[in-house]
């Protein structure tokens, strides 16, 4: 979808008689349905005035084409300029302008990240060149008439309000990206002009344009090859006994669609029975049968490691857009995907957005989105008030949708040492459910209760000197401090001496990569999904020992940061046994979820002196 279309000539028209943002709020209403903010046409219209001193100022041929505000097919990025034409020896070429009206930005020690004030925020964000490549990426990538056509993609950036004489932007920090999408500031004007010039020489009449619109969205080829030779020799993503079969039966139910009808398929798996293992394999495959598929996730952690795992490093690729959130959805086009992965599904909310208003529910809008859907899910890791991923909201949305459901199970356990018994005992021991497990007798799983926070901490950082893979979590009971003032602790045991920082100022999505995290505390946003060798997860007030009751959870010895049972008070108040119920569920599971990111051992320290000594009486 593209807001405005036309040529230089038609847009300096436009620009001069003051019809340009009238025309673009127009033509977004009738297309999206949606209305535009004043901030978004002030923004346009700052910006393309900007644009209408470079262009109206330059050689450009006057029926080159002008695109503004292009919708890239399959995502939700729109990007803001493009002239088309034709350029040396008679190439299909189009140059793609990222817009900004900043005045200043602060340099940060992350990979093409920036931050700068949007609104009365100040706030990281990308770098407006790595932005621009980026989209020149996913165009050359899964553009059908860019990749088979050859058209010449040629990225930039232009800060028109931005000087020189700022700084940070075009540090050699950004370099990398600066080369690959030149940088054009409010004094570069010229420069911007010669760019333009060089590359489009003579016009199409928004030709090129209009065939980038209307192609199909499919990977290239070199894409899917370089992804599968990524994955090659990882072991890390071998799948073997029932996933194999849930891996085949994903692939078989994705061409069946086109005989059958839109299909859905429901892998439940507990905590590493290999759901994501499956997952990305079938990523990779499913892109080497030219499909136009995604890895969807709730969860940003899972999305980040892998993504950052198949390519090998911690840098920005263009297979980033491969890895979407669950609320991408809410504006797909039917069938618009042959098929969607959606990893930790009991996590999908019904609604999408920041502020939680946006579409009716996420699980139908993946299965209205794509022909083949795949969920993985654990009911048991429901963390939130808002997670509404169940068998059961599936069943039910893909029955209202007309899709075939299958059901599968992945049984295996990779994690807790390959013991089904120590799932069976936490579950027991947590009063989730009743089992047989009511001790640990004979369980090949390194699990200890620690006294002391600190003894917690030491043993888990000689773990990791063996590994790597060993870090500390805590349920979120503690206030992010740090986030705002860097000298302040977070976690904080005075009688012990210990004081400890949460990851979320720094790392963020791939805190558990980061070889330094092992010097702070992680929490469930962060760790969902992913998995260590050891674990240590300090117990916070929120869950404790009863002698009448046995265990109790506490909903208001959370921080108030923590979103994940945002609004309980109105719940309770409403629905007092449902939700404390629900309440209940969300606390218990959110421990059970970081008690499993253990593959060999889980150390314990829990605030709750009576809970400690409940837990080691049951080792």
């Amino acid at each position: 979808m593209i807001i405005y279309k036309s040529t230089v000539k038609g847009f300096l028209g436009d620009v001069d008689s003051n019809r340009i943002d009238e025309i673009m709020v127009d033509t977004y209403f009738k297309r999206t349905l949606g209305r535009v903010s004043n901030a978004e046409v002030s923004s346009w219209r700052n910006s393309l005035t900007a644009m209408e001193r470079i262009v109206g100022r330059s050689d450009l041929p006057s029926d080159a084409g002008i695109a503004i505000e292009y919708n890239i097919p399959a995502t939700a990025k729109r990007v803001d300029f493009i002239v088309s034409g034709y350029g040396p020896s008679q190439k299909s070429s189009i140059s793609i302008i990222e817009l900004k009206q900043w005045e200043s930005a602060e340099i940060t020690a992350k990979d093409a990240i920036v931050r700068t004030r949007l609104g009365k925020s100040l706030v990281e964000t990308t770098h407006p060149s790595y932005k621009a490549w980026s989209y020149a990426e996913l165009l050359k990538s899964f553009n059908v008439e860019v990749y088979e056509k050859k058209i010449a993609v040629n990225p930039c950036a232009f800060l028109h309000n931005y000087k020189s004489a700022s700084g940070v932007l075009n540090d050699s920090f950004y370099s990398r990206y600066t080369e690959l999408a030149p940088l054009f500031l409010k004094e570069d004007a010229e420069a911007l002009r010669e760019f333009l010039v060089n590359r489009i020489y003579a016009g199409d009449n928004g030709d090129v344009i209009e065939r980038i619109e209307k192609s199909d969205v499919r990977p290239s080829k070199q894409l899917s090859e370089a992804i599968s030779g990524m994955l090659q020799g990882n072991p890390e993503f071998t799948m073997i006994d029932e996933q194999k079969l849930v891996f085949e039966e994903a692939l078989y139910l994705s061409e069946e669609v086109k005989k059958a009808g839109k299909s859905v398929l429901i892998v439940e798996g507990g905590p590493g029975t290999g759901k994501s293992v499956v997952a990305i394999n079938l990523l990779v495959s499913l892109l080497n049968r030219n499909l136009n598929v995604r890895y969807v996730s709730k969860n940003a952690a899972p999305r980040a490691v892998y993504e950052s795992k198949l390519v090998g490093s911690f840098k920005k690729s263009k297979i980033s857009v491969l890895f979407s959130g669950s609320g991408s959805y809410v504006n797909a086009k039917e069938n618009e995907y042959d098929v969607l992965l959606v990893d930790e599904a009991h996590r999908l909310n019904q609604f999408s957005g920041i502020y939680g208003n946006l579409g009716e529910n996420q699980v139908k809008e993946l299965i209205n989105a794509a022909k083949s859907t795949v969920f993985f899910l654990d009911e048991d890791q429901r963390v939130t008030l808002k997670d509404v991923g169940s068998m059961e909201e599936i069943s039910n949305w893909a029955e209202r949708g007309k899709a075939k459901v299958t059901t599968l199970k992945l049984e295996s356990q990779f994690r807790c040492n390959g013991s089904d018994g120590y799932l069976a005992w936490l579950d027991h021991i947590l009063q989730i459910r009743r089992t047989a497990n009511t001790d640990l007798e004979g369980v090949p799983y390194d699990f200890k209760i620690f006294d002391s926070p600190v003894d917690l901490r030491d043993a888990i950082m000689e773990k990791n000197l063996e590994t790597a893979k060993a870090r500390l979590v805590a349920g979120y009971c503690w206030e992010c401090q740090s986030k705002k003032n860097s000298k302040l602790f977070d976690i904080s045991f005075p009688d012990f001496d210990f004081h400890m920082k949460w990851n979320l100022s720094e790392d963020g999505s791939l805190w558990i990569l980061n070889p330094e995290s092992i010097h702070q505390v992680g929490c469930i946003h962060t760790c969902q999904g992913l998995e260590l060798d050891y674990v240590g997860v300090i117990i916070g007030p929120d869950l404790r020992l009863s002698d009448a009751d046995g265990i109790i959870t506490d909903p208001s010895k959370r921080a108030k940061q923590d979103n994940t049972i945002k609004g309980y008070k109105t719940l309770l108040k409403n629905h007092p046994v449902d939700g404390a119920k629900k309440i209940d569920m969300v606390i218990k599971n959110t421990y059970r979820t970081l008690m499993t990111r253990g593959m060999k051992g889980c150390y314990v320290y829990a605030t709750d002196k009576k809970l400690r000594e409940y837990l080691r009486e049951r080792i």
